[in-house]
């Protein structure tokens, strides 16, 4: 890791202003269209698709030199909100705005036109609103949380088609992005997502050691720590510290198939697609609540073994809850395809397949090892993180019921049950940890900071 970001980086550091609040769709809208109207010399606003229950979508493109040529310069694409529980892409994308429009010279310095898309999905993202502006609470934020099915999702649902990996069926906001990264051919991608708990780590898609320090003294400069806790998957490639390998298709594939399992994934994510075109993908992942224990890699006292079984057991314990409750009311509901439903069937069936999975994990022989105190305590919360998540989609899918007359036996009788549970879940929450929210300005910092960082690099301007 380097002792110093580079001086520019610091200034741009500097301009990022504070902020009390995540930002809602009209508010992220509203702020492209000031953008755009302040500086209609530099950035131009157009509507580059539609959410598929009618909100737009706009983009904003900022020339590096009034009047340029297409094609005179590469391309850099930046969007919000590819998950719509992720809102500090949302602030991200604005800042980067108002930055490049701002001034000329770090347009220059970063060498690229943009294409800057504030919110990919408008519809979940109004689901979440309710969290959005506060308190930031670990309640408040898991009774207003939602994300979409996998086949809602804009970030996994890109069409696919290698051997015997295929989807064809892109929703709306997917096909808006396609038609970006196409017209476009953006050198430059970053998808701009969050995380929870945890700490700062990034996805590439090709290794950019030159990159990789200044993307890890980001976070660490403001008071964010690296992430060295237990990955999101058990065989990801890691690149550098906190830094992972976003891998090709056929990669991923290749791996698949030599471990002999079958291919479940359904849709791509950006990160295949736009590889057509060669770009580099950055993914920052930030957090929300700060625990300084995930990036310690001292021995926690426990085995890998006993922490991944312990996390299992809870997994299975919170899908057995979600099932049973699905089988009880399948018969009963009044509005089966709302979205809240469709999400909670969705992650009903990923806790199903994920408890088992690490639980078998933990009886191979890899696993007889000491666990780091960051490997551990990532493990515990995320029980807290999932159960809070993906228990509470189900709870605001039974009081939808509620809301809408269902007072069925079955439907009033699995809303106590998992208001009871839930509750539960909350107290334990709050006795597991002392979790820190984290200043909404260093969060857009760091995302904004590490995507200009990775401009700079590719325009070869980042040390200068």
């Amino acid at each position: 890791m380097i002792d110093a970001l580079p001086d520019w980086l610091l200034t741009e550091l500097d301009t990022v202003p504070d902020y009390p609040a995540f930002a809602g769709v009209d508010e992220l809208h509203a702020g492209l269209r000031r953008i755009a109207e302040k500086y209609p010399e530099a950035a131009t606003l157009r509507r580059c698709g539609s959410s598929r229950q009618g909100d737009p979508l706009w983009c904003l493109t900022v020339d590096r030199r009034p009047g340029e040529a297409p094609g005179s310069v590469p391309e850099a694409l930046a969007f919000g909100l590819p998950h719509p529980n992720e809102p500090i892409g949302g602030l991200t994308a604005l800042h980067l705005a108002e930055r490049l429009c701002a001034d000329p010279g770090l347009r220059e310095r970063l060498g690229h036109r943009w294409r800057i898309v504030d919110c990919a999905d408008p519809d979940g993202l109004r689901l979440n609103e309710g969290w959005l502006r506060g308190p930031f609470t670990r309640s408040h934020y898991a009774r207003n949380f939602y994300r979409p099915a996998g086949r809602d999702q804009v970030e996994w649902t890109f069409p696919i088609n290698h051997e015997g990996a295929y989807f064809d069926k892109p929703i709306a906001e997917t096909q808006a992005l396609m038609r970006l990264i196409d017209e476009h051919r953006p050198a430059l991608v970053a998808s701009l997502h969050n995380s929870e708990l945890g700490g700062a780590y990034y996805w590439l898609s090709r290794p950019e050691p030159a990159l990789h320090p200044v993307l890890q003294g980001v976070p660490v400069h403001l008071g964010i720590s690296l992430d060295r806790g237990e990955p999101e998957a058990p065989d990801l490639v890691v690149l550098d510290d906190a830094i992972y390998e976003a891998t090709a298709l056929a990669k991923v594939y290749e791996r698949t198939m030599a471990r002999g399992e079958p291919w479940l994934i359904r849709g791509g994510s950006t990160t295949w697609y736009a590889d057509r075109w060669g770009a580099l993908m950055l993914v920052s992942e930030l957090p929300y609540w700060h625990d300084p224990r995930v990036g310690d890699t001292s021995p926690a006292g426990v085995s890998y073994r006993d922490a991944l079984a312990a996390n299992a057991a809870e997994l299975i314990d919170v899908a057995d809850l979600l099932s049973r409750t699905l089988a009880a009311v399948g018969d009963d509901l009044l509005a089966p395809q709302s979205p809240f439903w469709r999400a909670a069937r969705f992650f009903t069936r990923f806790l199903s397949e994920t408890g088992p999975a690490r639980n078998e994990r933990s009886l191979r022989q890899s696993a007889d090892r000491p666990a780091t105190v960051a490997e551990a305590t990532s493990l515990a919360l995320n029980v807290h993180e999932w159960r809070l998540r993906y228990g509470g989609i189900l709870l605001r899918a039974l009081r939808g019921e509620a809301a809408v007359g269902n007072v069925r036996a079955a439907a009033r009788a699995a809303l106590a049950e998992v208001e009871q549970r839930y509750a539960g879940w909350l107290a334990e929450d709050a006795k597991a940890a002392e979790l820190e929210p984290i200043a909404i300005r260093r969060l857009v910092g760091a995302q904004y900071a590490a995507t200009i960082a990775a401009a700079a690099h590719l325009a070869g301007t980042l040390a200068g």
